[in-house]
């Protein structure tokens, strides 16, 4: 659709331009013969105008065609320029043998009988003839009579003609390498958005088995503790399987749906842990409508969860959502316990996959226009992330 919409104004700026071209002589003929009472509008003169811009046109159409995209698109430079160059070379050669009668008139009529002077009793002299510029008749033409006379092939009627055919196929160029760079760049954009959202869909596939590896081996170790709970986070997990499969794969989703599966995933993680882990959640229920990306703000309560909690000591994790100056906010401060580096398959809080892949994600969608802090300290983790809030009825994507 875009591509013919470019096309047609493209085909409209050449009918514009040469609708004005055709209309020029009759324009300028009518204002003539306004202000002139000896002229009359005669079509005729018109239409003689109009012949030769028929040429023009032809010409124009011929390098619009076939010329034109074998540089622009093709781009065989030396071609073109043959070809191009063959083609002024034709049209100079037309005009020149379809020129108007501009040739030294024939001798005979440059040359008039001579006439001699008379005598005093009025007889013919046998004198030299002299014509009226006191030349004498019939003698060679004066070297500057030749020199005011047109050149036989080329004159500056023809090379104007040929400016003005170069003017309008520079124009064709022009307009032609304009449309050319627009649809470059819409291409690119194009491009641009297809990577953007091959990258998105690349950390998204990341995040699913990433997050349903830690939630199954959660549930596995609640089976042989109390089968009961084993039985609710099965319900639990099925929840939030649906909301993966179905809001997953959405660029943005509403904010109360994310809301909805962190306090199922919270519900279904205390299921497992005792009450020496304090969970405290504090969410508004009056958030205003908006959207985040699916499956981001989960990162940092699931690494809670994995690092924070321990069954020997107390643990907590306080979980914080709000608006703050017209972005949302969100805090998760966790307990952090020592990391045993021996154990395979232990990293660091910070390098995990899932905060690579949440400052990913961030880049991608909201640029620079986002806030993450971090701060590891020696007995806790504080995560803190502004973002941009987006309206319900904004475009999913904002960059």
């Amino acid at each position: 659709m875009k591509h013919f919409t470019r096309c047609s104004k493209e085909n409209l700026i050449y009918i514009g331009l040469w609708i004005i071209l055709f209309l020029t002589p009759v324009v300028s003929l009518y204002f003539r013969t306004a202000t002139d009472s000896h002229l009359q509008f005669q079509w005729s003169e018109v239409f003689h105008v109009w012949l030769v811009f028929a040429v023009y046109l032809l010409i124009f159409l011929i390098h619009n065609i076939i010329l034109a995209p074998i540089l622009i698109y093709k781009h065989n430079t030396l071609m073109y320029i043959a070809t191009t160059l063959c083609l002024l070379g034709v049209f100079v050669t037309f005009e020149c043998m379809n020129r108007p009668d501009r040739a030294r008139r024939p001798r005979q009529e440059m040359v008039s009988p001579p006439v001699r002077p008379q005598g005093a009793d009025g007889s013919r002299t046998m004198g030299p003839a002299f014509g009226p510029n006191g030349r004498r008749q019939g003698s060679p033409q004066h070297p500057d009579d030749r020199m005011h006379q047109p050149p036989m092939f080329l004159g500056m009627i023809d090379f104007v003609g040929a400016l003005i055919l170069v003017g309008l196929l520079g124009l064709n160029l022009g307009v032609k390498l304009y449309f050319k760079n627009e649809k470059d760049y819409d291409d690119l954009q194009k491009l641009e958005k297809q990577s953007l959202q091959q990258q998105l869909e690349y950390l998204k596939y990341q995040i699913n088995p990433h997050f349903f590896m830690n939630t199954l081996n959660n549930i596995h170790a609640l089976v042989d503790i109390d089968s009961e709970k084993a039985k609710a986070s099965i319900v639990e997990l099925s929840k939030m399987m649906r909301y993966v499969l179905y809001e997953g794969d959405k660029s943005m989703i509403p904010l109360q749906k994310e809301v909805a599966f962190l306090h199922n995933y919270i519900r279904l993680m205390q299921l497992r842990y005792s009450n020496r882990v304090q969970v405290t959640l504090d969410i508004p229920d009056n958030l205003p409508d908006g959207q985040v990306p699916p499956l981001l703000l989960i990162t940092f309560v699931e690494n809670a969860f994995k690092h924070g909690v321990s069954y020997q000591k107390d643990s907590f994790i306080d979980i914080v959502m709000d608006m703050d100056n017209g972005n949302l906010f969100f805090h998760c401060l966790n307990s952090k316990q020592p990391i045993d580096v021996s154990t395979p398959g232990t990293e660091p809080q910070e390098h995990g996959v899932g905060l690579k892949n949440v400052r990913q994600r961030l880049d991608l969608i909201y640029g620079d226009t986002y806030r993450l802090d971090i701060q590891d300290h020696e007995e806790s983790y504080d995560v803190q992330l502004y973002l941009p809030f987006v309206k319900q009825d904004a475009p999913n994507n904002k960059r």
